[in-house]
């Protein structure tokens, strides 16, 4: 006679907390979108708290003229991460043997980081930004003036050799760089993003012995950033803000699972669909305005062109989840995770950024974010029942990141990661978890969407902590 496995006491904290990224450890990846709740037995709620922290620090680039792309090493940023934390919670019913029903709540993606030194925080000193650009060839903000003021009449005259008209269109480049940079003395670079979503989940047994379950439901996802970029490491962007406002739009859950009770196995394909958003966002662009003046426009014709107000396009990834767990022995269970999302698919193209730098990258201009790679994430566990009402596990992970360079508003490329948790059950059907991870992320370099590299970041780590709360019935 087989040995049946209690699944109410091997299952664990952190198999189940699924904290999964942190600070674009791979793109904006943050809670896992996990939905192992679904396949809990009986009826079954939790709630589950996770707290973020990193040190994510490390160099920017002495090299702040934008068309020379070389990285040389400039000064410490001092630590950019942010804390972050999150809610998941999620309820799930049987109807009869055979259907299901569950509600999940998470918060998918995010971000959160702040540049508080170096080149990332706007100086407003016009002299020294523009000697820093020039390499120290116009000494102050009065000298390049000067020299701009010298060679216009050759450019009118049509008489200005190559060299000459490009020390002119430095000039006049490191002036406008300068001037966007002092329109938001004092402020620094931050990003923050932040998402909600909730899931509706129809699942249905079949097979002899209800072996096998299909699953799927609606998706409802609600998405929202800010994003300032500051000092003269951002060049003509220096002074850009973006608001976008929240939206709501819809996808759809769908996967298979298969379970044997008497070996504790349980192994589920989980799809979650992109959503396409239409975002209202507002925009600001310092380096419109002081192009459009030099033009020759009023004052208030120039802030008209350079504030904007309009509607774009942001597709968050699908993804592909498999979650799996068997039992080893009576009081041992195995757990494996593995997680996909192609962000390589993603961008972020705000309007009026876009079509300014069309100006000067062509007829389609820049995306404010993208990534190289699609993530790959790995996570393989070991649970141990130690008493009655006690267990604990332990967990390795690898994430891949999404590429390196990577964007300068998460400058990460994936980590490893080790992690400890335990479970006590209170009473029969409640139960307590908490858990940890320690991660150690990947080295990455910060370029921006012009392909210039401002940033170096290095021997960076960090910690993830989480607390859960289960209820259990049949």
């Amino acid at each position: 006679m087989r040995t049946t496995f209690h699944l109410k006491t091997l299952a664990v904290a952190i198999a189940t907390l699924s904290v999964a990224s942190m600070t674009n450890a791979a793109g904006l990846d943050r809670s896992g979108q996990d939905v192992t709740a679904f396949f809990q037995d009986g009826t079954y709620a939790e709630a589950v708290y996770t707290y973020i922290d990193a040190d994510v620090s490390g160099y920017d680039s002495a090299n702040t003229n934008p068309s020379q792309n070389d990285y040389v090493r400039g000064d410490k940023t001092g630590d950019i991460a942010e804390s972050y934390d999150f809610f998941r919670y999620g309820v799930k019913a049987d109807i009869n043997d055979t259907f299901s029903v569950g509600i999940l709540y998470d918060e998918p993606f995010g971000a959160a980081a702040e540049y508080t030194q170096s080149n990332f925080v706007s100086q407003g000193d016009l002299d020294a930004s523009v000697a820093s650009i020039t390499n120290g060839s116009a000494p102050s903000f009065a000298a390049a003036q000067g020299a701009i003021d010298a060679l216009t009449p050759g450019e009118t005259a049509g008489v200005l050799t190559p060299v000459q008209q490009a020390q002119l269109d430095g000039l006049r480049g490191a002036v406008a760089v300068a001037l966007a940079e002092a329109s938001t003395a004092g402020e620094n670079t931050n990003v923050e993003v932040r998402s909600q979503s909730l899931t509706g989940i129809l699942g249905m047994k079949f097979g002899a012995n209800k072996n096998f379950q299909i699953y799927g439901g609606p998706v409802a996802q609600r998405i929202q950033s800010e994003t300032k970029l500051r000092g003269l490491a951002y060049g003509p962007a220096s002074g850009y803000t973006s608001n976008s406002n929240p939206d709501m739009d819809y996808g759809y859950i769908a996967g298979i699972a298969y379970s044997k009770p008497e070996i504790a196995l349980k192994a589920a394909l989980t799809y979650r669909s992109e959503i396409d958003h239409d975002i209202e966002i507002s925009e600001s662009y310092p380096l419109v305005a002081i192009r459009a003046i030099a033009a020759g426009a009023t004052p208030e014709q120039a802030a008209a062109a350079a504030n904007r107000d309009s509607t774009y396009e942001i597709t968050t990834p699908k993804s592909v989840n498999f979650d799996f767990q068997t039992g080893i022995n009576p009081t041992t269970l195995a757990t494996a995770k593995v997680r996909w999302v192609p962000w390589s698919d993603f961008v972020i193209t705000p309007p009026l950024y876009n079509d300014t730098s069309k100006i000067s990258y062509g007829p389609d201009g820049l995306n404010l974010v993208e990534y190289e790679d699609d993530q790959w994430q790995v996570e393989l566990g070991l649970a141990k029942r130690v008493a009655p009402a006690l267990a604990i596990s332990g967990t390795v992970g690898w994430d891949s990141g999404a590429g390196d360079p990577t964007t300068s508003l998460g400058p990460v490329d994936g980590y490893y990661s080790v992690g400890l948790g335990a479970k006590y059950n209170v009473t029969e059907n409640w139960a307590v978890s908490a858990g940890g991870k320690y991660l150690w992320f990947g080295d990455a370099k910060g370029r921006l969407p012009s392909g210039k590299i401002v940033g170096d970041f290095q021997d960076n780590d960090g910690y993830i902590a989480g607390l859960k709360i289960s209820y259990q019935g049949k």
